[in-house]
């Protein structure tokens, strides 16, 4: 099967994503025009654009995944992207998020704590030209306060929940998404600082497969 991957992309924005209320004409652009099967195995490019997560990884520490399409917009779609955004892609993965978010944000941080998809990652958004983007290597609960603050921040898997130093980075005025709980049980949140004092709101349900590295640690009982 030889696929035509410009015909799986529009059917993917048009049958997965449009029907779930995504409306933002930017990120519908960006999804149209950048190549999800880049982000994927040679043996995987074929099944870029199912209605499914995508395994990319199977680590030591949790298995990683290129995350749907749908859940994927509702979420970039719910932090309002603008263009003179600074934005933040916690556990870019092989980087496709990274890439929506080039062409949505100002500026982009790709946070990873593998090695392996950091390198790939850097390679493929060099290779098509990302040059908003910069890719850096560091524990992904811990973000990268580096380059913070952060008007966007996008979490790229369920979390249990996000820790106060994600929130501590975002600017004044900034949103961070998030998916928290596994399964079933997840729900898109969208936390907003106004005035230094960071909130949060309930947005939808989201079954996404979990990010590893934001387990948190049970104190013992005796």
């Amino acid at each position: 099967m030889n696929a035509d991957f410009s015909e799986l992309r529009v059917k993917m924005v048009d049958g997965q994503v449009r029907t779930t209320d995504v409306t933002s004409a930017p990120l519908l652009d960006a999804m149209l025009s950048v190549p999800r099967e880049d982000f994927v195995g040679a043996a995987q490019r074929e099944l870029a654009y199912i209605d499914e997560d995508i395994r990319i990884a199977t680590g030591a520490g949790g298995a990683r995944y290129l995350m749907e399409a749908s859940p994927l917009a509702k979420l970039m779609q719910l932090a309002e992207i603008s263009a003179a955004d600074s934005a933040l892609d916690v556990g870019c993965g092989t980087g496709y998020a990274s890439a929506l978010l080039s062409r949505l944000a100002k500026s982009v941080v790709a946070l990873e704590s593998d090695p392996a998809l950091a390198e790939t990652a850097r390679s493929t958004l060099s290779s098509l030209g990302c040059g908003n983007v910069t890719v850096v290597q560091g524990a992904l609960a811990q973000g990268h306060a580096a380059k913070a603050p952060y008007n966007v921040i996008f979490i790229g898997g369920s979390i249990e929940k996000v820790p106060e130093s994600l929130l501590d980075q975002l600017a004044e005025g900034g949103r961070l998404v998030a998916v928290e709980g596994q399964g079933n049980s997840g729900v898109a949140r969208l936390f907003f600082k106004a005035g230094g004092v960071v909130t949060g709101r309930r947005a939808f349900n989201a079954a996404i497969k979990p990010l590893p590295g934001f387990e948190r640690e049970h104190a013992f009982e005796f």
